[in-house]
């Protein structure tokens, strides 16, 4: 069934996570019978069981609805800062997104992030205020915030309760009525955005589109502009929200291509889709740029021999995740492993977790890092340097670079000067400060290795749990960058290995002893602590030996008896002390990371 253009309605939904934006898509479903009611469950457009079991969006999922002879096109989105990306590539295949704030929390940091990326793509803004139901709702307050912050009118605000569908038939009536149709011309030669890309095992890479002008039909063939790839589009069809095989894909519809392409890299979002040959002078849709991994970390397997099997479970959850990046690393103490670049913490918590459960892998991660820039002294070159590992010799080093992050922070006012002091004490640069009603939104530089080291949870202690944040990123600027070095037993271990600011040097080191002197378990033999900056060594602490009774066997005798015996015990734990192997739990690769 074909729709005229001035029928479609192409939208997204962008918010906060946590403010019901996956419950509404459900009810959507549920109002335009999508889905009958023998297939209906909660959450149904988060497939991962990850997303199930955590209530949180990690991909977006695009579904068509039809409602009174209206074609809708939703795109699911993600809420949580590390997954911005898959937010804006959602937003370039739409004309309109429903901004949706929770009534009992009011417009939080991502809810103004996720808003201004909205408005930088010129989409039709419809503000909706969800969670009406709930005895702690502050509706009136709430409204108060969209006007002052945004500049929405009362009157074009809605009020629902997505849990119980209360005005949700209005909310629908407002999306035909006032967000826009697509525009373009399906006499046009064939422009298509991709905007996201999957694997398929028997249909080979997914390409999900978005047709600006002109029309796509099976076996037509197609090219790629920015690589130049070839294909024949072996299947075409929409989600519904599953894949459903159709006759063809117009102008201002979304939808799918089968590629039959084997090399996912081939196939990137952001990419221009036409007819092959492209017509003359054909210009590519602009504005994509490809996600940058903000944190490092190496995964090593448990068992050494597992490493074949992680680089295979790598590349196979990098066919449904394109943000994710990977090299080969390794490390004296832990073998075989790989430096695995991601979006933020969250999108590293939810990659190990899936290679663990998806794919039976025991692995041991190591303290988060991010990428730093260092110039040499010797032509001046400059490089990356991902970890400690590779950090080279101070007196090589004309100087070092750290990556800054602009900082959002919106809070209630009355944890205004915890938020203040916490900041400070990351090495945060107060920019900005507004303040809405009885919120108050900061604006600061922030270094992104501080946004890592636990500055979360801290905001999160500080503030009951009613802060919340947003960021992204800046720029490199000069920093005076050191190497730690941690010997356990007085042997280096360079996966502990940190690099941090020289101020910082001293306390950090401090701190690292006392918690890897916790979670490191007593030996047999005495264990010493180092935190070492060059040759000099910052703090030390000492894991006492477990202590046998060697003469609880005696029942008497003279002293020299058990002299010898305790002479000789004391000989058994020097020797064990200097050949003596300590294994490291995984707690202790993860004790640099907390402040």
């Amino acid at each position: 069934m074909s729709f005229p253009q001035e029928r479609i309605r192409n939208f997204c939904v962008v918010s906060h996570i946590d403010h019901g934006k996956t419950t509404l898509t459900d009810r959507f479903l549920e109002i335009t019978h999508t889905q009958t009611d023998t297939k209906l469950k909660e959450r149904i457009l988060d497939s991962n069981p990850i997303e199930q079991e955590r209530g949180i969006t990690i991909k977006l999922s695009p579904v068509r609805m039809i409602y009174q002879n209206h074609l809708f096109n939703l795109i699911d989105t993600p809420g949580h800062v590390d997954f911005s990306y898959e937010v804006s590539r959602s937003l370039a295949a739409c004309e309109g997104a429903l901004l949706l704030v929770d009534a009992t929390q009011g417009i939080q940091a991502q809810t103004m992030a996720n808003a201004y990326q909205a408005l930088e793509h010129n989409l039709t803004i419809l503000p909706v205020i969800n969670k009406i139901d709930l005895a702690n709702a502050e509706i009136a307050k709430t409204t108060q915030q969209l006007q002052e912050t945004f500049g929405f009118k009362p009157n074009e605000i809605i009020n629902i309760s997505a849990k119980t569908g209360q005005n949700l038939i209005q909310l629908i009536k407002a999306i035909i009525k006032r967000l826009p149709s697509p525009q373009g011309s399906p006499k046009k030669p064939l422009k298509a955005l991709i905007f996201n890309s999957f694997y398929h095992p028997h249909k080979g890479v997914i390409a999900y589109v978005r047709l600006i002008d002109g029309q796509i039909n099976p076996a037509d063939s197609l090219i790629l502009t920015s690589n130049q790839t070839q294909f024949t589009a072996e299947e075409i069809g929409f989600f519904n929200p599953i894949m459903y095989p159709t006759a063809s894909l117009s102008t201002g519809e979304v939808g799918y291509i089968a590629t039959g392409l084997k090399n996912i890299s081939l196939c990137r979002p952001g990419d221009t889709l036409t007819l092959n040959p492209p017509p003359p002078n054909f210009k590519p849709l602009p504005g994509y740029q490809e996600p940058k991994p903000m944190v490092f970390m190496d995964l090593y397997p448990v068992d050494n021999h597992q490493f074949v099997k992680l680089k295979k479970s790598l590349n196979q959850l990098q066919l449904v995740d394109s943000s994710l990046s990977f090299n080969p690393v390794n490390s004296p103490v832990l073998g075989s492993g790989f430096k695995i670049g991601f979006q933020g913490l969250l999108h590293a918590d939810i990659v190990q977790e899936r290679l663990e459960r998806e794919f039976n892998l025991q692995l041991i991660t190591t303290t988060p890092s991010v990428e730093y820039l260092v110039e040499l002294k010797k032509n001046r070159k400059t490089f990356s340097v991902f970890s400690p590992a590779n950090f080279p010799n101070p007196t090589l080093i004309n100087q070092t670079k750290e990556p800054f992050i602009e900082l959002t922070i919106f809070t209630p006012a009355k944890y205004l000067g915890n938020i203040m002091n916490l900041c400070q004490d990351f090495r945060a640069q107060l920019k900005d400060q507004k303040f809405f009603g009885q919120q108050v939104k900061l604006t600061y530089h922030l270094p992104l290795q501080e946004l890592i080291s636990d500055f979360f949870s801290q905001l999160k202690s500080v503030s009951s749990g009613f802060a919340s944040l947003d960021w992204q990123f800046l720029d490199f600027r000069p920093a005076n960058i050191v190497k730690l070095e941690i010997l356990i037993n007085r042997q280096a271990v360079d996966p502990l290995a940190v690099l941090v600011v020289r101020s910082q040097a001293q306390s950090v080191a401090k701190n690292l002893a006392k918690k890897l002197k916790a979670v490191i378990p007593r030996q047999q033999f005495e264990v010493p602590i180092q935190i070492a900056l060059g040759g000099k060594i910052l703090a030390r602490e000492t894991i006492k030996a477990f202590r046998k009774d060697v003469t609880a066997k005696l029942y008497g005798g003279d002293q020299t008896r058990k002299d010898k015996l305790l002479k000789k015990q004391k000989k058994g734990k020097k020797r064990l002390k200097r050949i003596g192997k300590i294994i490291l739990p995984q707690e202790a690769f993860l004790a640099a990371l907390q402040k």
